[in-house]
């Protein structure tokens, strides 16, 4: 077991799952607030001060990634510090919530992606909580196999177009692919974003079950006559927020209080 020490319990009455996302989920009438709180981590403080709701009698943890004012960008967003502030708060489960562009036909903007695979693309991010010690944690099915089958299964009972398993190529940003990238992602993923890395692997050494959500919300711009825009992203992402929504309140009512995933233990073998 690697000797990294875990962050002790911030609050007695923890709240054991967590969604990560844009300002647009953090909906008064989604989430009924019962505080906020701005945890210091080893890491500094996390992007925004976490609120804490009651989500049909379960607690709920949101944290903005890119701030509350979007103030980080991609590469600059505090992922250790978010990480081992929900870790903190006895969260046990992540659902990444963010837009992604298209790489493939079959997923179109307007779709949802439960990703079972990445490609890291990034380049000079904190990857690791594991600085002063050499830590190998698995990552040949990174995604927590539990929470994305209920957020799948919820999205089909919901009669929305989403797709269970999907390769997300994760790049450094903050711009966008250049049309010869966008053709070289194409041969070896479906989808392509930016914040995806390290957010998954840190939960991971964490031990904490992680899914992504991801909202297709352009053709990136592989696709001739559809040049990708961030008013264009906006514009769908808006569209999927209601989408989004329903998935979330369908699978999180859904979620099992005690963890059979082998996200629990993935530090046993670690070292």
């Amino acid at each position: 077991m690697p000797q990294l020490k875990m962050p002790e319990n911030y609050l007695k009455s923890n709240p054991k799952i967590a969604i990560i996302g844009g300002s647009g989920l953090e909906d008064p009438k989604f989430f009924k607030k019962i505080k906020e709180v701005n945890i210091k981590t080893p890491f500094g403080y996390p992007s925004s001060p976490i609120t804490i709701a009651d989500f049909h009698g379960k607690k709920v943890a949101f944290l903005s990634r890119h701030g509350k004012k979007h103030q980080f960008p991609p590469h600059k967003v505090p992922q250790r510090a978010n990480i081992w502030a929900l870790k903190k708060l006895g969260v046990e489960r992540i659902i990444g919530v963010g837009a992604v562009g298209s790489l493939k036909r079959e997923f179109k903007p307007g779709d949802i992606v439960t990703s079972d695979q990445f490609i890291d693309f990034t380049k000079k991010r904190d990857y690791t909580f594991y600085d002063k010690e050499t830590v190998h944690i698995t990552s040949a099915d990174p995604f927590c196999p539990e929470l994305a089958r209920l957020l799948y299964q919820a999205g089909k009972k919901l009669n929305i177009s989403i797709h269970q398993n999907g390769t997300y190529i994760c790049i450094e940003g903050p711009r966008f692919s250049t049309k010869a990238e966008s053709k070289f992602f194409r041969n070896f993923a479906d989808i392509v974003g930016m914040t995806l890395i390290p957010e998954v692997n840190l939960a991971r050494e964490l031990e904490i079950c992680y899914s992504s959500l991801a909202s297709v919300t352009d053709w990136d711009v592989w696709k001739t006559g559809r040049e990708v825009s961030w008013e264009r992203i906006l514009n769908t992402m808006k569209t999927n927020m209601v989408k989004l929504r329903e998935i979330l309140k369908q699978s999180i009512l859904k979620i099992p209080s005690q963890r059979v995933c082998p996200c629990r233990n993935i530090l046993k073998d670690a070292k």
